[in-house]
């Protein structure tokens, strides 16, 4: 184990590195350049002896990734925002194929107008591609949760891709000491990768031909069912990582002073991290509150909420807007609930555009929902109001 302290893109670079992925396309966009140009330092040193495509759209990227993982082999890719949101057509075609790809998207507004900082507009966007998604908070958790996610991904009862999410220079460009395992510890948790299929010139298959209806719903019942079967893994997986390497981020959920709780906050991100500092600072008021981060939004925890909401009542808080609706996560706990729990539930959007979440403004977001004066979904810190 050793030490390395950098920014949350060069982490994720040794870490996808580390994961021996056979072929990486790469194209570049703020704030996710430096991970591919770590990854290509990693190339020129010789430390990494996969295939490096260097293609000309982040549509391409995909599609590269899309042409290598049918052939059975491990792939890797980054983006984020618009490039994201360029490769939209290509991320559905990835979960159709059941293909496990693992990308990184690194959290940034959509525009215009123009903004290079972050939000969670552009994965909250992608959520129905069939993508399983996790949001990271620390860079630790970046790495951990690469290595994790291509064994999820690589599980012949998943088959899907992940998208592992974080937030634009909070995380990307910001250094932090991450512990580094061994190559061979990452190979023993991290095996080679068997495919359940794949094209083969002496095995030849017809793929993505012309389907009809009732084959297709079934096609989506089984992704459906996988999705399901990912949210049995990700716990497992990371009891399993927890016991090699002594580090738990959590599973679909991170629970921080949940016991006793009569109110629970629900965050995900580097919110979720601030989060632990203003749920310390209630705590000592007197406060009885916890904090529910929500590391996988695909699947959605629904159920872990709906055994927290027994306990009391929920404050959401929301780095995205499912515009002409509410907060994305919001809506989610909601429907988790509907029917099920008498738990009031408070929604708060806040940090659009890159704005400053700090612990005090979530210790008074927490405050205002726990003294009833909080509306059914608001606005936090809007200029002028």
């Amino acid at each position: 184990m050793t030490i390395m302290i950098d920014t949350g893109n060069y982490i994720a670079a040794k870490a996808a590195t580390m994961a021996r992925p056979d072929v990486v396309a790469a194209y570049p966009i703020t704030p996710q350049t430096t991970l591919v140009e770590g990854i290509a330092n990693y190339v020129k040193s010789g430390e990494f002896k996969g295939e490096y495509i260097c293609v000309e759209s982040e549509h391409s990227a995909m599609s590269a990734c899309i042409g290598a993982s049918a052939t059975g082999v491990r792939t890797f890719t980054g983006t984020s925002s618009h490039g994201l949101l360029l490769m939209h057509e290509m991320l559905h075609w990835a979960a159709l194929a059941r293909l496990p790809i693992v990308m990184c998207n690194i959290n940034r507004v959509v525009g215009p107008g123009w903004n290079i900082w972050t939000d969670e507009n552009d994965s909250i966007s992608q959520r129905d591609t069939g993508w399983l998604q996790f949001y990271c908070s620390s860079n630790q958790e970046i790495f951990d949760t690469i290595i994790q996610s291509f064994k999820l991904a690589e599980n012949g009862k998943v088959s899907l891709p992940v998208m592992i999410s974080y937030n634009a220079f909070i995380l990307s460009h910001t250094s932090m000491p991450v512990d580094i395992p061994e190559q061979k510890e990452i190979d023993d948790f991290l095996p080679k990768y068997e495919p359940n299929w794949k094209l083969d010139v002496k095995n030849p298959i017809t793929f993505g031909n012309i389907i009809l209806p009732a084959e297709y719903e079934k096609i989506r019942k089984n992704m459906q069912s996988s999705q399901e079967n990912a949210k049995k893994l990700v716990p497992k997986i990371a009891e399993e990582w927890k016991k090699k390497f002594g580090r738990y981020h959590g599973d679909l959920i991170e629970k921080y002073k949940c016991d006793g709780a009569e109110y629970i906050l629900l965050s995900m991100g580097a919110i979720g991290a601030e989060s632990k500092v203003a749920i310390n600072n209630l705590r000592k008021d007197g406060f009885k509150i916890g904090l529910a981060r929500v590391r996988a939004f695909r699947p959605f925890p629904k159920e872990e909420i709906l055994k927290l909401s027994k306990q009391g009542n929920l404050i959401v808080i929301d780095r995205n807007i499912s515009v002409g609706s509410e907060g994305a996560v919001f809506s989610e706990v909601k429907a988790a609930l509907y029917g099920k729990s008498d738990a009031k539930v408070y929604g708060f959007i806040a940090g659009l555009g890159g704005k400053d979440v700090t612990y005090g403004n979530i210790e008074t977001i927490c405050k205002k929902a726990v003294n009833g004066k909080a509306k059914d979904c608001e606005w936090y810190g809007l200029e002028g109001v």
